[in-house]
């Protein structure tokens, strides 16, 4: 378990609901990733890129809901500049993308 923290520390932590809206391979990137590009609704469209391909194909990703977090300061990655952070759970190094149970609006908020 990693230092704990305050509940108001967890509330400054921005988790919103989107849709992937595209997908790009992403060679540039020291591990195989993805860019995405992500509708998260009134807050606009972010890019994010995840090291997911080996278990997810691009196709299987597009219209997929996920969870991310929005509120990170923008992060260069090679040439691509990531505005948030995609959320996943790892099981034996792979990323598993953490998705609502059912469609929600885009933006909508994860308590």
């Amino acid at each position: 378990m990693n230092k704990i923290i305050t509940f108001k520390d967890f509330t400054k932590v921005d988790l919103r609901i989107g849709t992937i809206v595209g997908v790009n391979d992403f060679p540039e990137a020291r591990n195989p990733a993805y860019q995405l590009t992500i509708d998260f609704g009134e807050l606009g469209i972010k890019k994010s890129s995840a090291q997911i391909t080996t278990i997810y194909h691009k196709k299987d990703l597009l219209n997929r809901q996920i969870v991310a977090i929005v509120n990170f300061p923008k992060k260069q990655i090679a040439k691509f500049m990531s505005e948030c952070l995609v959320m996943g759970a790892v099981k034996a190094n792979d990323v598993y993308l953490l998705s609502p149970e059912t469609k929600v609006k885009n933006g909508s908020t994860v308590n």
